[in-house]
């Protein structure tokens, strides 16, 4: 699943220059090994082992995926290849929304937080939205200060956008698959909910 996706990518990058110079040197899969690495053990990028590539080849692999949305892309076919594993459609007809306010360290610039008004919490706001599995569909990263509503037409607009149902019934052959999303909006304080119970009648 990683290795074709990150193939393509580099092919693509290539093929939109003079594709001069010297071949890449570095194994894709390897990269992708050294962003997990960092991610999971929270390291900084000039940390990286030396088992794999320099730290600032792996950091601008991971500047340019992120940009070119790769690992959007890789999220949203595992999500696929989960739900179908499930016995569901491939794409969601209905998501949860989740808001949670959450302090921030000392060392977080002021100008990324604020203060949610309602809950009292000076720091940041995570705006999820998953599909009935728990499944991630997308996530905004916000001040605190920054309103539920605003965070949940966001959160609506991406989700809308990105899981379009391929086919659906009476619809005009030619014509672009309009969203079919339901959402369940649930809002939490700091303390981290007990989790999501997956909807069987959703498909």
């Amino acid at each position: 699943m990683v290795e074709p996706a990150l193939t393509a990518w580099r092919a693509a990058r290539r093929g939109k220059g003079l594709d001069i110079g010297r071949p890449p040197q570095h194994d894709l899969r390897r990269i992708m090994d050294a962003i997990l690495y960092v991610d999971r053990t929270g390291i900084p990028w000039r940390y990286l082992p030396h088992d794999f590539a320099p730290w600032e080849t792996v950091y601008g692999y991971f500047a340019a995926w992120q940009k070119d949305g790769v690992f959007h892309q890789l999220n949203g076919i595992l999500r696929q290849l989960v739900r179908q594993a499930e016995s569901r459609n491939a794409e969601p007809s209905a998501c949860v929304l989740n808001v949670q306010s959450v302090k921030t360290s000392a060392n977080v610039p002021a100008s990324g937080q604020g203060i949610d008004a309602g809950k009292k919490i000076a720091g940041r706001k995570r705006h999820l939205g998953v599909d009935t599995l728990g499944l991630l569909l997308a996530v905004w990263v916000t001040a605190a200060s920054v309103s539920d509503n605003v965070g949940g037409i966001h959160l609506l607009s991406r989700i809308a956008t990105q899981t379009r149902r391929s086919e659906r019934p009476g619809r005009t052959p030619g014509t672009a698959p309009e969203p079919s999303i339901t959402a369940h909006v649930s809002v939490s304080t700091s303390k981290p909910s007990a989790g999501i119970r997956p909807r069987r009648d959703s498909r």
